[in-house]
């Protein structure tokens, strides 16, 4: 799969980078570019290289699972492919499956998969700046 610059280039914006371990909102060791896994651990610290070689595996498996889950991607073009990409990056596949963004996506209702987009701009029940500009964006990529 070739892994769109757009993607990267989303993700690093709205991530930024870290190179040492630290707690995310939700309590979990995070580092680089929000990665998480087994891995990450306190007091741990990495190189720039390292933190994007660790972006490009979790966007590959980002895209796989937005493809896996919504095969009309494979034909949107890399614009909307990025849009859900990050989306799934951001809030995971299981926030996407089950979600009527996915479903406005499949149908390639992109007006109306932009309003339910939109929706996503809330953590711990409080609207957060970042979210709504990083929707906004992505917002902005399925429209075209």
């Amino acid at each position: 799969m070739n892994l769109s610059l757009l993607l990267t280039g989303l993700i690093k914006h709205f991530e930024g980078l870290r190179l040492s371990s630290y707690r995310c909102p939700a309590g979990i060791w995070t580092i680089g570019y929000a990665h998480t896994g087994h891995g990450v651990h306190e007091g741990m610290s990495i190189s720039v290289g390292q933190a994007n070689a660790l972006l490009h595996q979790d966007a590959i498996k980002c895209l796989n699972q937005a493809l896996k889950a919504s095969p009309v991607l494979e034909s949107s073009g890399e614009n909307r492919l990025s849009a859900v990409g990050d989306f799934v990056f951001n809030l995971g596949i299981n926030r996407y499956k089950y979600s009527t963004f996915k479903k406005r996506i499949d149908d390639e209702d992109w007006p109306n998969a932009v309003i339910e987009c939109n929706r996503w701009i809330f953590a711990g029940g409080k609207k957060l700046k970042g979210l709504v500009i990083r929707r906004e964006v992505e917002a902005e990529l399925l429209l075209g």
